[in-house]
C-alpha cells in the first residue's frame, strides 16, 4: 500500500505534463502548418514524444484541436474576467477597457489556430457548437459586468442592454484580430482596440450619469 500511495501521484503529474506538452507542441505545429496538414507523426516530434503517449491522452488530432482551443479560449474568458473584476460597483468605462485590452490575448499564432477552427465550424455543425459555447461564454462575461453597472453607468442607446453591448465588443475584438492576422502588428491592434471599445461604450463622451 505505501508504494502505492507514493507512485500514483508521480504517474499523474507525468500525464498531466506530457499532456501539456503535447498541448503546446501542437500548438506551435498548427500554427506554422495549419491543421489539416499535420500529422500526429508531427506533433509527437515537436513534443519528443512517441504514439503511444499521445494515444495515452488524446484519441485523434480532432480531440486534441478541440482541447487546445479550449485551453486559449478558456484563457481569453479568464483573463476579461480578472480585468473587469477590479471595478467596484460602478463601472469606470475608460480604466476598464485600459486593462481589458492590456491583459486580452493578442496572438498572431493563437488566431491562425483560431482561424483553422473557425474554417471547421463552418461546415461541422458538431464544432460550431463548441465555438458558440465559448463564444457565449466571453459574451456573458462582458454582459454580466456591464449590467451590474447599469445603475451608474449608462451605455450609448444604440446597443440597447448590456448583452447588446457585450456582442458589440466581441464583435470588435473579432474584427481588430482580423486585421492583427493580416498585418501582424500586435502594438497597433491593441490601441486600435481600445479605442474602438472606447468610443462603442461611451459614444465619445465618457461615462455618465442616468
Amino acid at each position: 500500500m505505501a508504494v502505492e500511495g507514493t507512485t500514483a501521484p508521480r504517474v499523474t503529474r507525468r500525464r498531466v505534463r506530457t499532456r501539456a506538452n503535447l498541448l503546446d507542441a501542437a500548438f506551435a505545429v498548427f500554427a506554422a502548418k495549419g491543421f489539416g496538414r499535420v500529422s500526429i507523426e508531427e506533433v509527437c516530434e515537436a513534443a519528443g514524444y512517441s504514439r503511444g503517449a499521445f494515444y495515452s491522452n488524446f484519441d485523434s488530432l480532432d480531440e486534441l484541436f478541440f482541447a487546445l482551443y479550449r485551453q486559449r479560449a478558456d484563457l481569453i474568458a479568464e483573463q476579461v474576467a480578472g480585468a473587469l473584476a477590479q471595478d467596484g460597483p460602478d463601472l469606470d468605462v475608460q480604466a476598464s477597457v485600459d486593462r481589458v485590452t492590456e491583459v486580452l490575448l493578442l496572438d498572431v499564432d493563437w488566431l491562425l489556430v483560431k482561424t483553422d477552427f473557425l474554417v471547421r465550424a463552418a461546415r461541422a455543425p458538431e464544432v460550431a457548437q463548441t465555438l458558440l459555447e465559448h463564444r457565449e461564454r466571453l459574451r456573458q462575461v462582458v454582459a454580466d459586468r456591464l449590467a451590474r453597472a447599469a445603475g451608474g453607468t449608462a451605455l450609448p442607446a444604440v446597443l440597447g442592454d448590456a448583452d447588446g453591448a457585450a456582442r458589440a465588443v466581441v464583435a470588435a475584438y473579432d474584427g481588430v484580430t482580423v486585421q492583427l492576422l493580416l498585418d501582424k502588428d500586435v502594438e497597433h491592434a491593441r490601441s486600435w482596440l481600445k479605442q474602438l471599445l472606447t468610443a462603442l461604450l461611451t459614444d465619445g463622451s465618457g461615462t455618465r450619469e442616468q
